[in-house]
């Protein structure tokens, strides 16, 4: 099976569709696989509202990620859930796209994110235009078949030895190959923003009390695409006692920033 729409796509079918406006959609997590982590789920928002975006611009261009002002995890999405996956566009154009969205397991909302921005980018530098094309036309029609998403290997990530009350460090290695990289992008490979922003929760959650969960990402920025085989230094610097500061860099310059605030779970 080809990795293209299958390892690192997370609509099956959009079931309703308001060209430029609004959408709805659905993503069946694979029962078989270990974990679908909260990142994930935000990437099958993301990618709802690029279909729509991308459709709206004749697919001359597609959004990368860049600017998302909140994300608030309301809870867990476990293997054999479908996601129900809902977008509204508050201005698209050649330049970017900006959204709001969320989803939700059985009634039950588990992620949403407001004040999303999307650089426009031109689309046959990440993918074949007639392509995507082909795709949204099956995925508004009959739907992509289930299952074709087999998980995602962690990158590798080394701690720092020392950790102390205040930060936390590691260094994170992006592989030179893997099966996401087909689908993100078929013509030029970028690490998923949203695997970075993963790797940078599980390392905050170091400084945070047992019993704690992260209830919201703010002022998330990414500054530049991160490649294959590039290493990253990423960092969680606390704020308070709730609060944390994320970042990530490579060769001394900064290439994505974020705050996220944790708590229990009774509160999520």
């Amino acid at each position: 099976m080809s990795d293209h729409f299958a390892a690192f796509s997370f609509v099956d079918r959009i079931t309703s569709f308001d060209a430029g406006v609004r959408a709805r959609g659905e993503f069946a997590v694979p029962a078989d696989i270990a974990v679908f982590p909260s990142c994930l789920v935000a990437e099958a928002v993301g990618q709802l509202a690029a279909w729509v975006a991308m459709e709206h611009i004749g697919f001359r261009g597609r959004p990368v990620a860049a600017l998302a002002n909140e994300t608030t995890f309301h809870g867990d999405v476990n293997p054999g859930d479908t996601l129900a996956l809902a977008v509204e566009i508050e201005q698209c154009d050649d330049e970017a796209v900006a959204y709001a969205g969320f989803a939700s397991v059985a009634g039950r909302r588990v992620i949403e994110l407001k004040d999303c921005l999307g650089p426009m980018l031109p689309v046959a530098d990440f993918d074949a235009p007639e392509a995507l094309a082909e795709r949204l036309a099956l995925l508004r029609g009959t739907g992509a078949a289930p299952g074709r998403f087999r998980g995602v290997a962690a990158p590798s990530v080394q701690a720092d030895a020392a950790v102390d009350d205040e930060s936390v460090a590691a260094t994170l290695t992006v592989p030179t190959q893997a099966p996401f990289f087909g689908d993100h992008f078929p013509r030029r490979p970028v690490f998923p923003a949203t695997l970075l922003l993963d790797a940078q929760i599980r390392l905050a959650m170091q400084l945070a009390a047992p019993g704690m969960v992260p209830l919201r990402m703010t002022h998330v920025k990414m500054r530049s695409f991160i490649t294959p085989g590039q290493v990253l230094r990423i960092e969680a610097r606390r704020s308070d006692a709730r609060r944390l500061k994320l970042s990530a860099e490579t060769d001394g310059r900064t290439v994505a920033t974020a705050r996220l605030e944790f708590g229990s779970k009774e509160t999520q």
